[in-house]
Formats: C-alpha cells, structure tokens, sequence
C-alpha cells in the first residue's frame, strides 16, 4: 500500500482492515503534498481526520472523506485551513488530540513533513523515514 491511496478512499479502508496486526492499525495517505487523510478502522467503523477540510473543494478523497463524517463541505470562496474529524484518532499510541492540532496548524510544513512528526511522536519515526526513502529512490 506504500505509494498510493490505492483507488480511493473506499480501497484503502477496505486495504486496512485487510492487514491484521496485533498493534494499531491505520493510514496516513499525502496527497499531492496538499493535505493528508488518516484513517483508522474500528469495530463497526472508520475513524478519520482530514488535515484541510478545503481540500474537499479541489480533491474527490478529500470530499469523501466529509461525506462519510458527515459533515459540510466548505464554501468555494473559504481559503482558510481547518481539520475535520476525530482529532484524537491516534491518542491511545501517543499524539494526544492537542499535539495533533498543533502539528496540522502548521501550515509551513508540508504533509509529508507533518505525517513524519506524527510518526515520530507515535514512535515509528525511523520506519517513516524509511519508507519516505524509498518512495523518492
């Protein structure tokens, strides 16, 4: 699943719940170095967060990810950068929900360099790294 978020929102999910792990299970896709999606299914459900819920405006993944959150899309003349959905999606492994609004908060950094702090601070860092080798090789 390295490299792509497949062919959409729905085959990733479906990809994630497809992998079995002991440990906690979820996708931090970069899209188009615009914004990112993390996605986490749960029993019965997905959790989600949308770095930029603008971004539904311009991107299809992005506008299904609001759909399945429910929520509204943004106005076309919005230009400011908000999060939608759960902002503790990654608590219980280390980024408590106030550490990721500071990091999605940061609009100088790009998503690639904001996915590798909430690797970091979830303790996958190095491993993050890796992969980001390999996809610029």
């Amino acid at each position: 699943m390295e490299g792509s978020v497949l062919g959409g929102l729905d085959d990733t999910i479906t990809a994630l719940r497809a992998l079995r792990s002991t440990g906690a299970v979820f996708g931090m896709c970069n899209v188009d170095d615009e914004f990112f999606v993390l996605i986490r299914p749960i029993p019965g459900g997905v959790d989600l967060l949308l770095s930029d819920a603008a971004a539904a405006l311009d991107y299809d993944i992005a506008a299904d990810v609001l759909d399945l959150l429910r929520a509204d899309a943004p106005d076309e003349d919005d230009d400011e950068v908000w999060p939608e959905g759960n902002l503790s999606i990654l608590s219980d492994i280390g980024l408590p929900e106030g550490e990721l609004l500071v990091i999605i908060e940061e609009v100088d950094l790009y998503p690639d360099e904001q996915l590798e702090m909430i690797a970091q601070r979830c303790g996958f860092g190095e491993q993050f790294a890796g992969v980001l080798e390999k996809l610029d090789q």
